[in-house]
């Protein structure tokens, strides 16, 4: 397991996604507790892009609740089909918001999240089982690159969980 993330913060997005996303592997390889590895993921997702918040959501008894996750106190359980998460959820797909307040029916969790970009997480059966949920306190701060190497996190975890 590694135990210290090599980011240089001098390289671009996507660059810092590819020197990020084989640490990641090593990070959860031989370890098979969930928790645990998503929750050293969010924490290496923190710290590499410095996000407002980012965590997962976890689909259990037909809603989202909350799961591990850095950044400010968050909501607790949203229902299918509400705010960003429950969207992403129900249609079963990546949603970039470059403008939260624009977003019908946006759950504020924070009134400092400006932008925000949820991704599926499926299981072998192509069902939801957790988003990741990413906020920044920018406007359009999420782009398709995020949406690409985000996915591949994404399914890193559809690995082990």
């Amino acid at each position: 397991m590694a135990e210290e993330l090599y980011i240089n913060q001098q390289v671009s997005k996507e660059e810092k996604y590819q020197e990020l996303i084989p640490q990641l592997s090593a990070l959860v390889s031989g370890e098979n507790d969930p928790i645990a590895n998503l929750a050293n993921l969010m924490a290496a997702l923190k710290q590499a892009f410095n996000f407002w918040w980012v965590g997962v959501y976890v689909v259990k008894n037909d809603e989202l609740v909350l799961g591990p996750f850095q950044g400010p106190i968050a909501c607790t359980r949203i229902k299918k089909g509400k705010g960003v998460c429950g969207t992403a959820w129900q249609e079963a797909k990546t949603i970039i918001v470059p403008d939260v307040d624009q977003f019908p029916g946006h759950i504020a969790c924070s009134s400092l999240s400006k932008s925000e970009i949820v991704i599926p997480v499926f299981n072998k059966n192509k069902e939801v089982i957790m988003v990741i949920d990413v906020d920044s306190e920018k406007l359009a701060d999420f782009d398709q690159i995020d949406e690409i190497y985000l996915n591949k996190i994404a399914n890193l975890i559809s690995d082990f969980v």
